[in-house]
């Protein structure tokens, strides 16, 4: 009995063990114009096994590329496309940069410090006093998701005046959305009328 376990490594066990053996077929045919003729109707049945890839741009690229990674890049045909390099398929992502300063409520999170840092920019008005109460309802939100407990008004001012170091004080008397409107708040499911 033969295992797919002792058979060769697939390049791509997306397509399958019949496209890898098709791609095989391909590379040890002779003639070149039968070899351009087979590879451009394996792309045409790898583009139809895989219809999800339409929805990338230059998706017939990018079969021709897996074309070349299934033929473990020694496919010799003539491409419409750029031929891959090993290099460039073997190169590993460059590193993404994290923010290095710490977050100082991780309830909160990154969004809601980089939201007071705008507000505490901008200039006084209806607009400022606006995107403050925007904010603090905000964090009552995601203060509640995380607690699951009953957050007053003032510890939210509190927290804000903090992550603002006193830039950002609320107008005495502001009150917040209510906590009733954040707690087990039913999801109303949308239907399409045909």
């Amino acid at each position: 009995m033969d295992y797919n376990t002792q058979r060769k490594k697939l390049a791509l066990p997306e397509y399958g063990r019949h496209i890898q053996q098709m791609v095989d077929y391909i590379a040890s045919v002779e003639d070149r114009d039968e070899r351009n003729r087979l590879a451009k109707s394996l792309v045409a049945i790898m583009g139809n096994l895989n219809p999800h890839l339409r929805d990338i741009n230059d998706f017939k690229h990018k079969l021709w590329d897996h074309l070349f990674i299934m033929s473990d890049f020694k496919l010799d045909i003539d491409s419409p496309y750029p031929i891959p390099s090993v290099e460039q398929y073997n190169e590993k992502p460059r590193r993404v940069p994290y923010p290095g300063n710490p977050i100082k409520f991780k309830h909160y999170g990154r969004i809601i410090e980089m939201m007071i840092e705008k507000a505490v920019a901008m200039e006084e008005g209806p607009e400022k006093d606006a995107l403050k109460q925007l904010i603090a309802n905000q964090m009552k939100k995601a203060n509640i998701t995380w607690n699951k407990e009953s957050v007053s008004d003032d510890d939210i001012f509190r927290d804000m005046q903090t992550l603002s170091n006193g830039m950002l004080v609320m107008a005495p008397g502001s009150k917040l959305v209510d906590n009733k409107e954040f707690k087990n708040k039913p999801r109303t499911k949308y239907h399409k009328k045909h």
